[in-house]
């Protein structure tokens, strides 16, 4: 018996040490994954997961099997400094009291006092449940002259609708936010025995998504008035009834996120959905846009930087190139051939990454002078790599080309060392259309181009309460419940960085 316990303990200890080991390496994957990664990247990160989890699980059935095999241990001796996080205080607390005995087990007693109390937490979860909401309006009639008064209808998010404004929201928050599609919705009510078809469903969102365009809007119009916004886009396969089979429509996004450097302008993004990629669609994204665009170099944005010919206006936008779409050219050489060359330049742009780590929330002057100081050498150095590189190399290799991408942008490039509020990347607008490439994968396709373009207006509300650290299922429940009869003059009192001001915190967490 002894000798099994020492087999489990050693295997639990072993197991302990693989995870560190494996937590090191996830470390370092992420670490190395500057905006949206390669899929290759992203597969190993997302196998050492599972593999750590696993492991973790193994370890912990381990314990128990010793704890339940093994002698009991005095409690004193058990005990160890607690390092959980304290549980949250908005949590409604439920008090189970448990009496003592009435009588005392060693003389036999039945008068006792109090000396104190030992207390113990727990978290539990109540699974979510449906609630039959009923209205009721009673008649009441004037004894002198008859007239018949009855207090008003609440106004309802969907006129003669059933669904309430928190199961609206539900509804939306599962699939724009936890990449539910409708039909699986539907069939986790129904283990609850609540039946919701899904074509029902899809109307509440057609209506939901009419109700709250304004709103969209108006958080466009918020993020196309920043001096600096990052865009980005992504493939959606789209029904294509006619032929029978899936076209691929694009999601873009717009990010306006200041906060890199202590700006308290609020963030947030809005989304836009075409069924092709031609230029007007980045145009009609950023129309009215004035200042600088991150953005990789898609050259439907080239018009953007150009000045107007006919009437002599400037240019409505100045070109910021990314560091992380240049990074990942060279990073993908360097995977496939083990480049000494491509290593020292991955190296190099990561001592750039390494000095915005350091003045991230910085204000912009700071900012400016430590990127003149640090990454001006840098950069230097860089490109007096690559060009030595691409002299020697064969130019039609990959290497060759991904060196070409980077220094044939270089003013774009290095940009951003002139001015701090710009960033050395577009990793905000990678990181909103992250999300959407999730939920590609377990919607499979949009219904229809309506279909994306209300995907675009749910995406956008979405985004934006996340970017302000708003719970979007409390903002939605809320919203959706009051902006039929909200004066649209007052529209902004609904945003999720007004709405969070009389709010209370855990709701605002994201």
């Amino acid at each position: 018996m002894q000798h099994d316990l020492a087999v489990l303990e050693a295997t639990v200890q072993a197991q302990t040490l693989l995870v560190e080991k494996l937590k090191h390496q996830l470390a370092v994957l992420r670490r190395a994954r500057f905006g949206r990664s390669s899929e290759k990247l992203d597969a190993q990160v997302e196998q050492l997961e599972l593999l750590i989890g696993d492991i973790e699980e193994s370890a912990a059935e381990t314990q128990a099997t010793i704890a339940r095999s093994a002698e009991p241990v005095p409690v004193a001796a058990e005990r160890k400094p607690s390092t959980r996080v304290p549980l949250p205080a908005h949590l409604p607390i439920e008090t189970i009291l448990h009496e003592a005995p009435c009588v005392c087990p060693n003389c036999g007693g039945t008068t006792f006092g109090r000396i104190g109390a030992d207390e113990r937490e727990v978290l539990e979860y109540v699974p979510a449940r449906f609630r039959r909401i009923l209205h009721l309006r009673p008649k009441m009639t004037c004894r002198a002259c008859e007239t018949i008064v009855q207090a008003p209808m609440p106004s309802l998010p969907i006129e003669k609708g059933r669904p309430g404004p928190g199961l609206l929201a539900h509804v939306v928050v599962s699939k724009f936010c936890d990449h539910l599609p409708l039909y699986r919705q539907s069939e986790i009510y129904g283990r609850e025995g609540v039946t919701i078809d899904r074509s029902v469903m899809a109307g509440w969102m057609g209506h939901v998504a009419a109700l709250l365009a304004p709103l969209a809007e108006r958080i466009g119009r918020h993020v196309r008035a920043g001096p600096a916004i990052h865009a980005d886009d992504t493939t959606v396969p789209v029904l294509d009834p006619g032929r029978g089979k899936t076209k691929t429509g694009r999601l873009w996004v717009a990010v306006r996120d200041e906060r890199g450097f202590g700006s308290m302008a609020p963030p947030a993004a809005v989304y836009l959905y075409s069924p092709d990629r031609t230029a007007q669609h980045a145009h009609a994204l950023l129309k009215g846009c004035r200042g600088h665009l991150h953005a990789d170099g898609y050259a439907g944005f080239g018009k953007l930087y150009e000045p107007d010919l006919l009437t002599g206006a400037p240019a409505p936008l100045i070109e910021v190139a990314c560091w992380s779409h240049a990074r990942r050219k060279i990073y993908d050489v360097h995977v496939t051939t083990a480049s000494p060359a491509a290593e020292r330049a991955l190296a190099l742009i990561g001592d750039l990454f390494a000095v915005e780590t350091i003045i991230c929330g910085r204000p912009p002057a700071e900012r400016q002078r430590a990127r003149v100081e640090r990454s001006t050498p840098i950069l230097d150095a860089l490109k007096v790599h690559l060009e030595a590189t691409l002299a020697r190399i064969s130019g039609k290799s990959p290497f060759a080309k991904a060196i070409r991408y980077a220094t044939s942008r270089w003013p774009a490039l290095t940009r951003f060392v002139g001015d701090g509020s710009l960033e050395p990347s577009n990793n905000a607008a990678e990181r909103a259309i992250r999300p959407l490439t999730l939920g590609r994968k377990n919607y499979l396709f949009a219904g229809s181009d309506a279909g994306g373009r209300r995907a675009a207006t749910f995406y956008t509300l979405i985004s934006t309460a996340r970017l302000n650290g708003v719970d979007p299922q409390a903002w939605l429940t809320d919203v959706i419940g009051r902006i039929a009869d909200h004066p649209m003059s007052r529209l902004d009192e609904l945003l999720p960085w007004t709405w969070t001001a009389s709010r209370p915190p855990h709701a605002q967490a994201a």
